[in-house]
């Protein structure tokens, strides 16, 4: 889903505005710069929470990730017919219209691998959220992506960071990871131990070595789960009761799957990630020298399009192949049954807006004060932390390791961003 020297956020410079010039809206000061990504940081760690609603409700990604899609898309539209239509067209900057005719097939490109990464990031991430919970998985996808993305832009944008600050802060974000797993790997042991005592007390003779998918297939086996829950009272949120409801109730069944397999998912969005922000960097400055002096460089807002495009239709194709070969034990649907289904779809359409919006934010910043900094944004985990926390109660009534490990693995990756930023410098412009 990216920031600066710290004094410089309690004394901004006089000009914190955006500023447009003769030519299309762009934001030249640290300050602008700053409000892009706050806004930015609020709209990416929103987005997650909303999948994870849906999912928790029963909605099948499928159908939730195709409306996401569509919207996102439109964001891009919106950004690109509005910030990069105003003020006066020029030779050096030409606005979005104009340079949609010119010949900048290297940057474009750049800016639809970009797009690819990105939509399977994304894509990965949605199911990652129903095995590894809100919380992990964006703190493990986002210091991936710190750790890869932000070293690559360190040397893509000339240095312009301070490497004696930006690199131990990258090492943060690794040791971030580290807590984030192991917080995983804690809280699959306190669920375990719940239904171990669940079980011991709805069945008889259960031997303790039997692992936690077979306890809930006893479970289900001897009664109904409803009859398990009972139907006057409603199960106390942490409980075993508690999970069996949200089991029973969740689009991706979880129980009896491998902590590594949402652990592997989680990884590979991170990876995914790690990628679009280095690409996006390419295709709007051109470090490689791809295109002919008389070409400009593609503005944010055309690359942005164009990335945009791409992730769109990686999206629909693999959505409607999903539809009908759907992964990981989900059941089978249709485009027809896609279309009848709007329970749920103005969630997903907000979701779409929420990230496609941060991103166009966070590539408007990047734009001012170089991408590397760009990428403090990815404090968005301590948004998606707080609604996994209030919203879905993670990590209620979990044992004294797992709470240790989530305050070390918050205040690990707080330490990171902030180390992040002030490593920031600022964008020499031509």
């Amino acid at each position: 889903m990216d920031l600066f020297e710290i004094p410089s956020l309690f004394n901004l410079p006089e000009e914190v505005s955006f500023s447009t010039g003769l030519n299309m809206y762009l934001v030249e000061s640290r300050g602008g710069a700053i409000a892009c990504m706050f806004l930015s940081l609020f709209l990416l760690g929103t987005w997650p929470a909303v999948f994870t609603l849906l999912e928790r409700r029963g909605r099948l990604p499928q159908h939730t990730y195709l409306d996401y899609t569509i919207t996102n898309f439109l964001a891009a539209v919106i950004i690109a017919f509005t910030f990069g239509e105003l003020g006066e067209s020029t030779a050096e900057n030409p606005n979005f219209l104009i340079q949609l005719t010119q010949v900048n097939w290297p940057s474009i490109l750049f800016a639809m691998a970009g797009g690819v990464v990105l939509s399977l990031g994304n894509l990965s991430t949605q199911y990652a959220l129903a095995f590894v919970g809100l919380t992990v998985t964006n703190v493990i996808t986002t210091s991936i992506t710190v750790v890869i993305g932000t070293s690559l832009n360190y040397f893509l944008d000339d240095k312009i960071n301070n490497a004696e600050i930006l690199f131990p802060g990258v090492g943060c974000f690794l040791m971030a990871v580290c807590f984030a797993s192991g917080l995983h790997a804690s809280n699959e042991k306190d669920n375990e131990a719940k239904f171990k005592t669940l079980a011991n007390n709805k069945i008889e003779e259960i031997g303790e070595q039997v692992p936690i998918y077979k306890e809930i297939c006893l479970i289900s086996d001897a009664r109904d789960i409803e009859n398990v829950l009972g139907t006057t009272a409603k199960a106390k949120v942490g409980t075993a009761d508690f999970l069996l409801e949200v089991e029973n109730r969740r689009a991706i069944k979880v129980f009896g799957k491998s902590t590594y397999t949402g652990l592997g998912i989680t990884f590979f969005a991170g990876l995914c990630f790690s990628l679009f922000s280095p690409a996006f960097n390419l295709a709007t400055n051109d470090q490689w020298e791809t295109l002919r002096e008389d070409v400009p460089h593609l503005s944010v807002y055309t690359a942005f399009f164009w990335f945009s495009i791409s992730c769109f239709v990686i999206a629909i194709i693999l959505n409607i192949s999903f539809l009908y070969r759907p992964v990981l034990n989900l059941p089978r649907s249709s485009f027809k049954a896609y279309l009848s289904d709007w329970d749920g779809r103005g969630w997903a359409s907000l979701a779409g807006l929420l990230c496609g919006f941060g991103n166009g934010l966070q590539f408007m910043g990047g734009q001012a004060a170089g991408y590397a900094a760009a990428d403090a944004v990815q404090a968005y985990p301590l948004v998606g932390t707080f609604w996994g926390i209030i919203l879905f109660r993670e990590y209620h009534r979990s044992s004294r390791r797992t709470y240790t490990l989530l305050i070390i693995m918050l205040l690990m990756f707080i330490v990171a961003v902030g180390v992040l930023m002030a490593s920031s410098g600022q964008r020499k412009r031509l």
